[in-house]
């Protein structure tokens, strides 16, 4: 079993930044790709930036140009720093993680989610 911990959301101001953190714990033998998605209301959540062990990156559209994922150095923690953000940021952020298990077999799992609320 895996956990995940997610912290930085809350208000910020729209061109104001922040950044999202992502833990990792439990027992798994290694992290193949970690990813923020989110969800506003009535709306299908969506990629928003994902990152592979081997350094490969992806962004939606949105926000590429202004927002960067990365991992820690102990390869178990993902961030997304976000910048000049807007109104239409507002969503719930969910960090994902794909792993290998203890027995070497793929799966994944999702943190609870943050609120980011860009407003004035």
């Amino acid at each position: 079993q895996v956990q995940l911990v997610e912290s930085g959301g809350g208000l910020v101001q729209p061109g104001g930044s922040l950044r999202l953190s992502c833990a990792a714990s439990g027992r798994f033998f290694r992290i193949y790709a970690m990813a923020w998605y989110r969800q506003a209301p009535g709306k299908q959540r969506e990629l928003v930036a994902s990152i592979t062990s081997g350094g490969s990156t992806n962004y939606v559209d949105s926000v590429a140009g202004r927002s960067t994922i990365s991992i820690g150095s102990a390869k178990s923690t993902v961030y997304l720093q976000m910048t000049s953000l807007k109104p239409e940021d507002t969503a719930v952020y969910f960090c994902n993680a794909e792993v290998a298990t203890m027995n070497l077999v793929r799966d994944d799992y999702w943190g609870q989610g943050t609120q980011v609320t860009v407003s004035s």
